[in-house]
């Protein structure tokens, strides 16, 4: 559970103060970073349902997308908006790589954060009337009895699906830095982080992401992870291309747009 913690101390603001530093417990982490996803994503959950009785789902929406950026630190927005400055730049190989490690942030980052967090928020505002004006209501029982998609119901909460985007997210980039090269520097954050990283760990983690939105949402939850899927990993080839492999900014902008992704397939008015 060592492993497990320095994921959850790196990926979030939760404090653990029984942490063992240990080398080898760090190369392992990767594998949990699922996990820490769900656990982010029952944070979301529980915020968003006690905003929404307290506030109107576009309030509510903007106070979870804030925890969302808290929680994590802005660690993945940040890398976002490193890989927008660079890519937005426009210059060769070597000076976007340079661009992506500078600390101030351009034109190009802003923008690409405030049209990311409103897509966001828009997206939970979404789900949050997918919530509070379903066709078919489930009840507490009904749902531990057999699940959200006990009785016919097809999306019924858009709050439970909080608890699966961060995990899925988490997944697909075990997937990238298992299919994709890795060019960050000595000091990258990116650097030697699929030492610990195996085939195993991949398949494990998609079979409890699938599971879980099967039983929350059906195929609306498998489509929606699908989808982010194939995105994300057409997204980092992309970036590949121009970079001539990933960094530790490049998967942060993987979690932000393949977040934003499963937000706006499982929202989209076609489900209705």
């Amino acid at each position: 559970m060592n492993a497990f913690f320095h994921a959850l101390t790196f990926f979030t603001r939760i404090p653990v103060p029984w942490l063992k530093p240990s080398e080898k417990a760090w190369r392992d982490s990767v594998a949990w970073y699922p996990a820490v996803g769900l656990v982010i994503g029952c944070v979301l959950w529980i915020v968003h349902e006690a905003a929404l009785w307290a506030f109107p789902p576009l309030i509510a929406a903007v106070l979870t997308c804030t925890a969302w950026v808290y929680i994590t630190g802005g660690l993945h927005l940040d890398g976002w908006m490193d890989l927008a400055d660079g890519l937005g730049s426009s210059r060769t190989q070597e000076r976007m790589l340079e661009i992506m490690k500078d600390s101030r942030s351009g034109a190009m980052a802003v923008l690409a954060a405030i049209l990311l967090l409103f897509l966001k928020t828009a997206g939970i505002t979404e789900l949050a009337g997918l919530l509070t004006n379903p066709p078919n209501q489930a009840s507490l029982s009904g749902l531990l009895a057999g699940g959200p998609r006990a009785e016919g119901l097809t999306l019924y909460s858009g709050s439970l699906l909080l608890v699966l985007i961060p995990f899925a997210a988490r997944a697909h980039v075990l997937l990238a830095i298992r299919c994709f090269p890795n060019v960050s520097s000595d000091n990258g954050v990116g650097k030697g982080i699929g030492a610990g990283l195996r085939l195993w760990h991949i398949v494990a983690a998609y079979a409890a992401v699938l599971g879980l939105g099967w039983w929350i949402a059906g195929i609306q939850a498998i489509a929606a992870v699908a989808v982010s899927l194939l995105f994300s990993l057409w997204f980092a080839r992309g970036i590949c291309r121009r970079l001539g492999g990933l960094t530790g900014d490049c998967y942060g902008a993987i979690i932000e747009s393949s977040e934003a992704v499963m937000l706006l397939v499982a929202a989209g008015s076609w489900w209705t």
